[in-house]
């Protein structure tokens, strides 16, 4: 397996409330970098993060019909994987993409979880592209950043959850959109990510920026930083890589 561990891959633009269909981002050569792994008319599944969200899943694959192939990428077959056919998950084998899709990362762990998605990627040899909270989950052990409203002050809410196994990173998506978000009356990350990194690493992630892993070696491409033992730094740049 070869896995593409991302904040965000592009793929379409939102007007007026709809998804718009795009080229894949080019950002620090991830298209590029992918299109060198395709296989000519890949079988693609989707994995959702919110099984239940019909509407929203068929959007998605929809547009990534669209824009894989826009993007020099071919395909021949493309489905998603929700609440109306989670046996797809036992055909994960048969499949040369599998796309974690982006949302609420404790609900898409659960769902998860449910289908046993870690047990069914073990034998997986294709390639594996995580989008933010399917990113987020693909790790050994998830950093479940507060999202929600109430999610930072609740007792009940598990900040760390178990993954997917695929990587030993804990990354933080979308950073320059988040980064300055106060939640629960609190900053974000100076008031609550900051203070869950003593003893761990968190890798934040701008959009366009990835990782690579290919089970020899993991390669971080273009600007991110690393947040340790509450204190954050800069370890890559824009069109910059570097073996982590």
């Amino acid at each position: 397996m070869i896995a593409y561990l991302t904040s965000s891959i592009g793929g379409y633009e939102k007007k007026d409330g709809a998804r718009i269909p795009t080229q894949l981002s080019t950002e620090n050569g991830f298209l590029e970098n992918l299109q060198k792994h395709w296989r000519d008319n890949s079988k693609v599944l989707i994995v959702s993060s919110d099984a239940g969200n019909i509407e929203k899943n068929d959007s998605i694959m929809e547009v990534f019909a669209a824009a894989f192939p826009m993007s020099g990428l071919s395909i021949s077959q493309m489905d998603i994987c929700d609440s109306r056919n989670e046996k797809l998950v036992d055909e994960i084998a048969h499949y040369d993409v599998l796309i974690l899709a982006g949302g609420h990362v404790p609900t898409q762990n659960k769902f998860f979880e449910r289908i046993r998605l870690k047990e069914h990627i073990t034998d997986f040899d294709g390639i594996l592209i995580g989008i933010s909270a399917g990113t987020m989950n693909s790790a050994e052990v998830v950093y479940a950043q507060p999202e929600l409203e109430g999610e930072s002050i609740d007792k009940e809410y598990r900040r760390f959850l178990s993954g997917l196994g695929i990587t030993k990173l804990m990354i933080l998506p979308h950073y320059q959109k988040i980064k300055d978000d106060i939640l629960d009356g609190q900053r974000l990350f100076e008031d609550i990510t900051y203070p869950d990194s003593y003893g761990r690493e968190f890798y934040a992630l701008e959009d366009g920026s990835y990782f690579i892993a290919d089970g020899k070696a993991t390669t971080l491409f273009g600007t991110a930083y690393l947040i340790k033992d509450g204190d954050i730094k800069q370890i890559c740049e824009k069109d910059k890589s570097i073996r982590i």
